[in-house]
């Protein structure tokens, strides 16, 4: 997920000061990782170096002040660009899977002990998140339902492969 993207976001909504915004994003996406405060600021500073967001206040503390950040018109328009434009599968992507299975090939080594003991991970990992479900809120429900999905799609690919690994293996042997 691009970071910088939700961050802009959450100050489309409204005005806010980097500490809240960052505790905004780790109840909304950082679930399993946190935003760290240094990436927060730092992206603020680029926001505002590139006209999205500007300050629209400070506040002394006891520490330095804070600033309250809004998005601007640019800001506003970068935001409806990324939420209206659809991802696209990177086609150029190369699966770490995939290169284990031809490494193993290439080295004599057993390709398919290496995809049924990955296949035996992502079944363990899906029996975690259907666990964590039965008493998520919506969102890590929902996110829980993204990451299982991707699993199902490995599993089909092991399958496949597996079933396919001779022909691999005249392939990437001759």
């Amino acid at each position: 997920m691009e970071s910088s993207k939700a961050l802009l976001g959450l100050l489309g909504v409204r005005a806010s000061y980097g500490y809240d915004l960052k505790h905004d994003y780790d109840r909304l996406f950082g679930a399993r990782k946190a935003l760290a405060f240094g990436q927060v600021y730092a992206t603020l500073a680029r926001l505002l170096r590139d006209g999205k967001i500007e300050a629209v206040g400070d506040e002394a503390g006891e520490g330095p002040d804070r600033k309250k950040y809004a998005v601007t018109d640019a800001g506003r328009k970068a935001i409806t660009e990324w939420i209206t434009t659809p991802d696209v599968p990177n086609e150029a992507m190369q699966s770490n899977l995939f290169a284990k299975t031809v490494i193993a090939i290439i080295n004599g080594d057993d390709a398919q002990h290496i995809l049924d003991a990955q296949r035996a991970a992502h079944m363990a990992r899906m029996r975690e998140l259907t666990r964590q479900k039965l008493t998520a809120d919506i969102g890590a429900a929902l996110l829980a339902d993204y990451t299982l999905f991707h699993i199902e799609a490995d599993l089909r690919w092991i399958d496949i492969t597996i079933a396919r690994l001779g022909e691999l293996r005249s392939e990437v042997t001759a």
